[in-house]
């Protein structure tokens, strides 16, 4: 009896040992909606009307499946990691992995970690925590114009389309890098600092006329500040893009050869962002502002800049009811000789209705207006709207 009761005991202290060194979390988000977009221009032609109706997915967010955990090393250190794929609600072939975010690294309490994986970068990670919208993918926002469901009318998306750059894009900004290493220190009163370095390449033999050769490197620093209901935040990416594409010089490329090949030739893709919130308890109020230009380091005559500014307010009308707006304008300049350039507007607006902490169904309106025709962007004016479900797990 007393060895049956040692055994039971020693089994309870290794079970509760590895429960509390390790912890592993399976999360997702599955984001489903009807989905409505206008624009009066499309494709090589302004004139052209454009209109599509789907049901689609990830409007608000998008969907995902994601593990990440830690585990305990003793002395204030611990091990982490992250793995996550996107999700397709609404394609009954979706089958392909879509790698969003994996990574490892270390944490040690008090000063900070470093990871090492696919990440996103110090821009992405400062719009994703001063966002009015929250990063959401509808057409609409100035500073983050990115839409998972085929966006129109994007203003800058014709430019930076040619341009390309290293990563997972939106057009205002690089959203995650592979190849990474990044650090993050601990909060120090109310500030914290970040940074990454990018290392990712790929070579094929010389005489492999079919092949591409990749090359992205560069750097992101990132710095933030909390005192009591204001935050603070600033980032910078710096991103390096070399491609060689069969049948390209790459001493003198033609102008034509922007447009061949979507990773771009030789670029330099610098981004800079920054924001204030002020949370007034009845309402949060944002300020925004984001800067992207992508620069041909074999002539810098041709590049392709983006830049705006954006206002906007969140507040929870009733306890289930949450309610955002935000207005916006900005530059867009393309590649050329030339660099023709147009003004934009954008505008947003968006209601959650909470059924409980995890499930909402929401409403999302967007719109853009460009000041120019095709040289710029082929869609003049867009507009958009989504109702869906999402639920978060």
């Amino acid at each position: 009896m007393k060895k049956s009761l040692l055994s039971i005991a020693a089994l309870t202290a290794v079970a509760g040992a590895a429960q509390a060194q390790s912890n592993v979390t399976i999360y997702g988000i599955l984001d489903a909606a009807y989905i409505n977009q206008k624009s009066d221009g499309s494709g090589e032609s302004t004139t052209a009307k454009a209109s599509n109706s789907i049901i689609g997915q990830s409007a608000e967010s998008p969907s995902r499946l994601g593990f990440k955990g830690t585990e305990d090393l003793g002395g204030g250190m611990s091990a982490f990691f992250t793995f996550e794929t996107g999700l397709q609600p609404s394609n009954e072939n979706a089958s392909t992995w879509n790698n969003r975010q994996s990574f490892v690294g270390l944490k040690k309490n008090g000063l900070g970690n470093f990871a090492v994986g696919t990440q996103y970068t110090q821009v992405f990670n400062a719009l994703a925590a001063s966002d009015v919208g929250q990063a959401n993918t509808m057409i609409g926002s100035a500073v983050y114009p990115s839409s998972s469901i085929g966006q129109l009318g994007n203003p800058g998306a014709a430019p930076f389309a040619a341009a390309g750059g290293p990563g997972n894009t939106s057009d205002g900004l690089t959203v995650r890098t592979s190849n990474t290493l990044t650090v993050q220190s601990d909060s120090f009163s109310g500030a914290t600092l970040g940074a990454m370095y990018v290392q990712n390449g790929t070579s094929v033999s010389p005489t492999n006329t079919t092949s591409t050769t990749v090359n992205h490197t560069g750097w992101g620093v990132k710095a933030d500040y909390t005192w009591d209901k204001l935050y603070v935040v600033a980032a910078v990416n710096r991103l390096k893009s070399y491609d060689l594409v069969p049948g390209l010089s790459l001493t003198n490329p033609a102008p034509s050869g922007w447009t061949k090949t979507a990773g771009g030739v030789n670029t330099q893709d610098n981004q800079a962002y920054a924001a204030v919130t002020y949370d007034f308890g009845i309402l949060k109020a944002y300020l925004q502002y984001v800067n992207r230009k992508d620069t041909s380091t074999v002539s810098t005559n041709y590049y392709a800049q983006r830049r705006a500014q954006q206002i906007g307010v969140r507040s929870y009308i009733t306890p289930t009811i949450e309610g955002w707006a935000n207005i916006g304008n900005g530059r867009v300049t393309s590649f050329g000789a030339s660099n023709p350039s147009a003004n934009f507007v954008a505008w947003q607006a968006g209601l959650n209705y909470y059924l409980s902490k995890r499930t909402n169904l929401y409403g999302i309106y967007g719109s853009n207006n460009l000041s120019s025709a095709a040289p710029v962007n082929p869609a003049l004016n867009a507009s958009a709207f989504a109702l869906g479900v999402r639920h978060t797990f």
